[in-house]
């Protein structure tokens, strides 16, 4: 866990890490959520429905940017504001992810960062994009 403090962060900062979905990570999601939808939970149901199989949950897939903020950047003395995220394509069981995130701006008024974050697959496919607005305790 980085340990970074306000004073430390400047814009351009990098993070990032990679994780690969797992039917045990669905699975505790689908429990935690209680979302049974069958294009998240029936793989023949979401080939009918022009997937490859059962879509990961997109909550799932964009709950890596908390990962990445209260661990890698800032790291342990952030508390997460704010995450707008945009779906761009879907991630199936199995795919191998790559989270990073870029510090864009810093605000000294409201001890503030926002960090541009993005998700790809093992392919280089964008499959997610957030806005991440943390706030530094320290």
């Amino acid at each position: 866990m980085n340990e970074y403090a306000f004073s430390d962060i400047q814009v351009g900062m990098e993070a990032g890490f990679c994780v690969t979905v797992t039917q045990e990570m669905m699975d505790a999601f689908r429990t935690l959520s209680g979302d049974e939808n069958p294009m998240h939970t029936d793989a023949s149901f979401a080939r009918e429905n022009g997937f490859g199989g059962a879509v990961v949950y997109g909550l799932l897939v964009s709950s890596f940017y908390s990962r990445l903020a209260g661990m890698y950047l800032p790291g342990k003395y952030c508390l997460l504001q704010e995450v707008s995220t945009q779906f761009a394509k879907p991630v199936f069981v199995g795919d191998s992810l790559s989270v990073r995130g870029t510090v864009v701006e810093k605000s000294e008024s409201v001890r503030q960062v926002v960090i541009k974050a993005e998700i790809r697959n093992q392919d280089g496919s964008k499959v997610n994009r957030a806005k991440i607005k943390a706030g530094m305790v320290r």
